[in-house]
């Protein structure tokens, strides 16, 4: 990999880890305002409306300049969200300011990467920068619950700046302001990204036009028999892992009795897995192979479905003792049964969607721009999260259990994995899809 690739990495992964980050503690900020139970994915809802609101323009945007300059603006987007939610702003709002900032990151981010790299590299790269990516997610999320930890907010708010009343009070309010810092982190590695000399024609600035251009590129990914398998998979994942990561911290709540900063533990658990899945399709899956993978997503739908029906009070008591920092810490069966049970879901979830999203980008790449062909994606694959997240709400609002809730969320994951099969194998009766990609890969 060239040199830039690394420093887009490292930019991505800060990025990402206070995204992570930063939503723990907007969730601890609903907490704190006794806002009802239905509000809190709406909280990822507000943050991926930008990316469907903006899709049409936040790709002539990521063209219109150098990737490492249009990454450095949207990161500072992010940190005025977090100023406007310690000035009091409502957290949905606040948080939709950030999902403003990430709408117009992501096309430079992944575009980026179709200007530096051959296509021959393109899921090995992906590979990294998923499993980078979730490995921010990993940590982001479990830096959030510590933020808000008593402990660790403690410390945090004994802190005094001499002659100056900062006014943060509240655990939440202090993980925000990490946060923060961590964004402005990211912006400097922004400014080191290289230029990769690629310039595309003026980008249009009429909003008709643009609106105009982003349907005819919509239409295009559509209609090719590629991309429209992999642009419904990864509609799919996304919808599908924005819902999880809601799940996972209301299933650890009702049905294991965990705090939500324990809960947060989960989650990491489970973007363990998702790393480990997206580094062994980089190693053993090449673009050629990449739709081998559908069948794993039927098979991530119905462990959901078997995950549902988990009841710790039939595991036996008891489990393994460890010394931690002079302690003796008590890991119980049914955690260590519960935390397997994420690991193998979260790793069937990064194994299918690494190839699915190289192949996506290799075709937008060939039928488009690169910041156009991201921004289409990311319009799909947000009004999946949209779909999905609201689905979520409502099913939360009306009182549905979690164990029916995650049942008819892994049914809906395999159904749907089960058509996506079913048109592709309709698309290859009509082509031989595997001639088709190789005469465009290198």
């Amino acid at each position: 990999m060239k040199r830039g690739f690394y420093t887009i990495m490292a930019a991505q992964f800060f990025s990402s880890l206070a995204d992570n980050a930063l939503l723990i503690a907007a969730i601890s900020m609903l907490t704190q305002l006794s806002a009802p139970d239905w509000m809190t994915p709406l909280l990822k809802l507000f943050f991926v409306l930008s990316y469907v609101l903006l899709a049409a323009f936040v790709g002539a945007f990521a063209d219109s300049m150098p990737k490492g300059r249009v990454m450095f603006i949207t990161n500072t987007i992010k940190v005025v969200g977090c100023a406007l939610m310690l000035f009091g702003m409502h957290p949905l709002l606040a948080y939709g300011v950030v999902g403003l900032g990430a709408a117009a990151y992501s096309p430079a981010k992944y575009g980026i990467l179709t200007e530096l790299l051959p296509p021959r590299r393109l899921v090995a790269a992906n590979g990294w920068i998923e499993g980078m990516t979730v490995l921010s997610i990993l940590l982001g999320t479990f830096l959030g619950g510590m933020l808000i930890s008593p402990a660790l907010s403690a410390k945090l708010l004994s802190i005094d700046l001499p002659f100056i009343d900062t006014g943060i009070s509240t655990a939440a309010e202090s993980a925000t302001v990490v946060t923060m810092f961590i964004y402005l982190l990211a912006a400097a590695i922004n400014l080191q990204i290289p230029d990769t000399g690629v310039r595309y024609p003026k980008q249009e600035r009429h909003p008709i036009r643009l609106v105009a251009d982003f349907a005819h590129c919509f239409k295009t990914l559509w209609k090719d028999k590629l991309g429209q398998i992999s642009l419904g998979v990864t509609t799919l994942f996304w919808g599908a892992g924005a819902t999880l990561q809601f799940l996972v911290l209301e299933w650890s709540r009702q049905i294991l009795k965990l705090p939500l900063y324990m809960g947060t533990n989960l989650q990491v658990i489970s973007a363990i897995g998702i790393a480990a899945g997206a580094v062994l399709a980089a190693r053993r899956v090449t673009l050629k192979q990449s739709l081998s993978v559908l069948r794993v997503g039927v098979g991530m739908g119905v462990l959901t479905m078997m995950v549902s029906f988990y009841r710790p009070d039939l595991i036996p008591a008891g489990g393994w003792t460890l010394l931690w920092h002079g302690k003796h810490v008590v890991l119980h069966y049914h955690l260590i049964i519960a935390a397997l049970l994420l690991v193998l879901l979260g790793g069937m979830a990064g194994y299918f969607v690494v190839p699915m999203n190289a192949l996506l980008q290799h075709r937008g790449h060939v039928l488009m721009s690169a910041g156009h062909s991201i921004a289409v994606q990311n319009f799909n694959e947000n009004i999946g999260v949209l779909i999905m997240l609201s689905l979520y709400t409502v099913l939360i609002k009306y009182d549905f259990s979690i164990t029916t809730t995650m049942f008819l969320f892994g049914t809906f994951v395999a159904g749907m994995m089960l058509l996506v099969i079913r048109k592709h194998q309709a698309n290859q009766r009509q082509f031989d899809a595997v001639a088709l990609i190789s005469v465009n890969v290198r």
